[in-house]
């Protein structure tokens, strides 16, 4: 019996600009994850799929499994035993499932000894590049150390240490994101206004502003900073193109209710935002959320 677990995540700010080269805060949730459970036996691979949003990964898993398979050069026959995948993160959404299934597989494959332990990250980093395209390896990194940290591509990161807890709440604006389409915006900008390139040094500004704020001794120092670093970094979502339609209006509906700032947790385009609040919401702005 083998038993693993991987943490969905969110993004306080660095999306896309983390793929070349700028840093990232991110913070993983405990609370919506995915659970994998083995059982080895002599029976051809079955996948039990459960939970919330189980469903949703049928036609993921396999998808996957064929992935890895052909990067470890073996052959799925050779896969045995029963394994259950318990969901409690939507796809689409920005907060990580596809990477939480890529470290359930990295693992998995680990305890079937396929896969060096040191070596889970980089192999669970080359099968999210099935969702993505070109994966940054942040949401693997949050889902397997379990711990905020700041992401730097190429695996480098470090523990975050918060002296202070915000009121930040994640809400759905209602529609899906497609993370490898929003990324393939990004560069596309780029490549027709090389300009545009100075996003990114935005955005890292406003990972190193969101981190001073963090570590301030006094809360209400770094309530004003933080709210300045979010809407720095929210400000790059609307430049790139990615803060439009539902995901506009949530924003705006939001700001309307007395958050302090708001950004899209993750690629844009759709899924959860992080909204920043000087309180806790009374009833009527919790409805909001």
């Amino acid at each position: 019996m083998f038993t693993c677990e991987a943490y969905g995540k969110w993004i306080l700010a660095g999306e896309h600009a983390v793929l070349r080269g700028c840093p990232a805060l991110v913070f993983p949730l405990k609370h919506q994850k995915m659970i994998l459970n083995y059982t080895q036996n002599d029976s051809d691979l079955s996948i039990k799929l459960s939970g919330p949003y189980g469903d949703s990964l049928k036609l993921l898993v396999w998808g996957i499994i064929e992935t890895a398979v052909e990067k470890l050069n073996i052959k799925r026959d050779m896969l045995k035993g029963d394994v259950s995948i318990e969901s409690h993160l939507p796809l689409g959404a920005g907060l990580g499932a596809s990477a939480a299934l890529c470290v359930l597989m990295g693992r998995w494959f680990s305890h079937l000894g396929y896969v060096e332990p040191s070596e889970i990250y980089e192999f669970s980093r080359s099968l999210e590049d099935m969702f993505h395209g070109e994966s940054s390896g942040v949401d693997i990194a949050v889902s397997l150390e379990g711990e905020a940290i700041e992401f730097y591509r190429g695996g480098d990161r470090t523990p975050l240490k918060v002296k202070w807890t915000p009121h930040w709440y994640l809400s759905s604006c209602g529609h899906i994101g497609v993370t490898n389409e929003c990324v393939q915006q990004v560069k596309k900008l780029y490549k027709n206004d090389p300009s545009k390139i100075k996003l990114d040094e935005q955005m890292k500004e406003a990972v190193i502003e969101a981190k001073q704020a963090l570590c301030s001794d006094s809360k209400e120092e770094g309530l004003v900073k933080l709210s300045k670093a979010i809407k720095k970094a929210e400000s790059c979502f609307q430049q790139w193109g990615l803060s439009m339609g539902e995901l506009s209006e949530h924003i705006t509906s939001l700001y309307n209710k007395g958050a302090l700032a708001v950004k899209p947790t993750g690629s844009g385009g759709g899924g959860y935002v992080l909204s920043l609040w000087e309180s806790d919401p009374n009833d009527k702005q919790l409805m909001a959320l």
